[in-house]
Protein backbone atom coordinates (compact mmCIF):
# COMPACT_ATOMS: atom_id res chain seq x y z
CA UNK A 1 0.00 0.00 0.00
CA UNK A 2 1.58 3.18 -0.62
CA UNK A 3 1.74 5.72 2.14
CA UNK A 4 0.38 9.10 0.37
CA UNK A 5 2.12 11.48 2.77
CA UNK A 6 0.94 14.13 4.65
CA UNK A 7 -0.49 17.28 3.01
CA UNK A 8 1.84 19.69 4.81
CA UNK A 9 4.54 17.96 4.16
CA UNK A 10 3.52 17.82 0.16
CA UNK A 11 3.28 21.71 0.86
CA UNK A 12 7.00 21.79 1.95
CA UNK A 13 8.25 19.87 -0.52
CA UNK A 14 6.61 21.93 -3.33
CA UNK A 15 7.74 25.17 -1.09
CA UNK A 16 11.44 23.30 -1.77
CA UNK A 17 10.66 22.60 -5.95
CA UNK A 18 9.74 26.33 -6.71
CA UNK A 19 11.70 28.16 -4.47
CA UNK A 20 13.73 30.24 -7.16
CA UNK A 21 10.54 30.17 -9.55
CA UNK A 22 8.72 33.17 -9.71
CA UNK A 23 5.60 31.69 -8.08
CA UNK A 24 3.21 34.29 -9.50
CA UNK A 25 3.82 32.95 -13.02
CA UNK A 26 3.66 29.23 -11.44
CA UNK A 27 0.16 30.49 -9.91
CA UNK A 28 -0.81 31.14 -13.51
CA UNK A 29 -0.39 28.42 -15.02
CA UNK A 30 -2.58 26.05 -12.43
CA UNK A 31 -5.84 27.00 -13.87
CA UNK A 32 -5.00 24.39 -16.87
CA UNK A 33 -3.65 21.87 -14.44
CA UNK A 34 -5.63 18.56 -14.54
CA UNK A 35 -4.90 17.31 -11.09
CA UNK A 36 -6.52 19.30 -8.89
CA UNK A 37 -5.31 18.03 -5.81
CA UNK A 38 -1.23 18.71 -7.03
CA UNK A 39 -2.60 22.33 -8.14
CA UNK A 40 -4.17 22.97 -4.74
CA UNK A 41 -0.74 22.00 -2.64
CA UNK A 42 1.28 23.67 -5.78
CA UNK A 43 -1.09 26.94 -4.99
CA UNK A 44 -0.55 26.48 -1.05
CA UNK A 45 3.77 26.81 -1.47
CA UNK A 46 3.27 29.40 -4.60
CA UNK A 47 1.37 31.40 -2.30
CA UNK A 48 3.83 31.07 0.75
CA UNK A 49 6.78 31.54 -1.49
CA UNK A 50 5.13 34.77 -2.88
CA UNK A 51 4.00 35.94 0.84
CA UNK A 52 7.63 34.99 2.21
CA UNK A 53 9.62 36.89 -1.37
CA UNK A 54 7.13 39.94 -1.88
CA UNK A 55 7.02 41.14 2.26
CA UNK A 56 3.06 39.87 1.85
CA UNK A 57 0.81 40.86 4.88
CA UNK A 58 -1.49 38.20 4.07
CA UNK A 59 -2.81 36.58 0.79
CA UNK A 60 -6.40 35.58 0.81
CA UNK A 61 -8.46 33.17 -1.06
CA UNK A 62 -12.38 34.06 -1.14
CA UNK A 63 -14.84 31.45 -2.70
CA UNK A 64 -18.46 33.69 -3.18
CA UNK A 65 -21.34 31.41 -3.00
CA UNK A 66 -21.50 31.62 -7.13
CA UNK A 67 -18.26 29.29 -6.56
CA UNK A 68 -15.92 32.39 -8.07
CA UNK A 69 -12.35 32.28 -6.84
CA UNK A 70 -10.59 35.26 -5.87
CA UNK A 71 -7.27 35.64 -4.30
CA UNK A 72 -5.91 39.22 -2.89
CA UNK A 73 -2.58 39.99 -1.34
CA UNK A 74 -2.56 42.49 1.21
CA UNK A 75 0.76 44.44 0.99
CA UNK A 76 -0.63 46.08 -1.33
CA UNK A 77 -4.40 45.45 -2.72
CA UNK A 78 -4.07 43.33 -6.13
CA UNK A 79 -5.35 40.57 -7.31
CA UNK A 80 -3.47 37.54 -7.87
CA UNK A 81 -3.95 34.51 -10.69
CA UNK A 82 -7.03 32.50 -9.35
CA UNK A 83 -6.25 29.06 -9.61
CA UNK A 84 -9.29 28.43 -10.96
CA UNK A 85 -12.80 26.65 -9.96
CA UNK A 86 -11.73 23.04 -9.56
CA UNK A 87 -8.34 24.01 -8.15
CA UNK A 88 -9.23 26.40 -5.84
CA UNK A 89 -12.28 24.59 -3.91
CA UNK A 90 -9.44 21.80 -3.40
CA UNK A 91 -7.43 24.31 -1.79
CA UNK A 92 -10.76 25.01 0.61
CA UNK A 93 -10.56 21.32 1.66
CA UNK A 94 -6.40 21.16 1.50
CA UNK A 95 -6.55 24.37 4.17
CA UNK A 96 -8.80 22.46 6.28
CA UNK A 97 -7.05 18.86 6.22
CA UNK A 98 -3.90 20.80 6.97
CA UNK A 99 -5.07 23.23 10.00
CA UNK A 100 -7.74 20.34 11.31
CA UNK A 101 -10.11 23.58 11.66
CA UNK A 102 -13.79 22.26 10.89
CA UNK A 103 -15.96 25.04 12.08
CA UNK A 104 -16.51 28.05 9.78
CA UNK A 105 -14.50 30.36 11.69
CA UNK A 106 -11.11 29.61 13.04
CA UNK A 107 -7.13 30.03 13.43
CA UNK A 108 -4.47 28.39 13.57
CA UNK A 109 -0.63 28.91 13.24
CA UNK A 110 0.76 26.44 10.36
CA UNK A 111 4.54 26.23 10.45
CA UNK A 112 6.46 25.65 7.09
CA UNK A 113 9.73 24.84 6.22
CA UNK A 114 11.49 26.01 3.39
CA UNK A 115 14.37 25.40 2.00
CA UNK A 116 16.61 25.41 5.21
CA UNK A 117 14.28 27.53 7.47
CA UNK A 118 11.26 27.69 8.61
CA UNK A 119 8.04 30.22 8.82
CA UNK A 120 5.02 30.82 11.15
CA UNK A 121 2.01 31.35 8.90
CA UNK A 122 -1.48 32.41 10.67
CA UNK A 123 -3.90 30.53 8.98
CA UNK A 124 -7.87 32.02 9.98
CA UNK A 125 -10.92 30.59 8.33
CA UNK A 126 -14.12 32.24 7.89
CA UNK A 127 -17.13 30.76 6.54
CA UNK A 128 -20.83 33.25 6.43
CA UNK A 129 -23.09 33.85 3.92
CA UNK A 130 -21.57 35.14 0.64
CA UNK A 131 -18.94 32.26 0.71
CA UNK A 132 -15.72 31.41 2.94
CA UNK A 133 -12.58 33.01 2.65
CA UNK A 134 -8.93 31.40 4.22
CA UNK A 135 -6.54 34.33 4.98
CA UNK A 136 -2.43 33.25 5.73
CA UNK A 137 -0.99 35.78 7.50
CA UNK A 138 2.72 36.65 7.30
CA UNK A 139 5.05 37.29 9.97
CA UNK A 140 7.14 41.12 9.81
CA UNK A 141 10.47 40.98 8.44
Amino acid sequence: MKDPGSMHKKVQEMCDCYATNDPLKEMSRLKTDADTEAAAVKWLALAALHGVNSNAKEISIHRGDDGRITVLAEYRITELPSPGHDAGLKIFETFREMTHIDADKGKTALALGIRDSSIELDVKIKKKEGGEKISIGFPKR
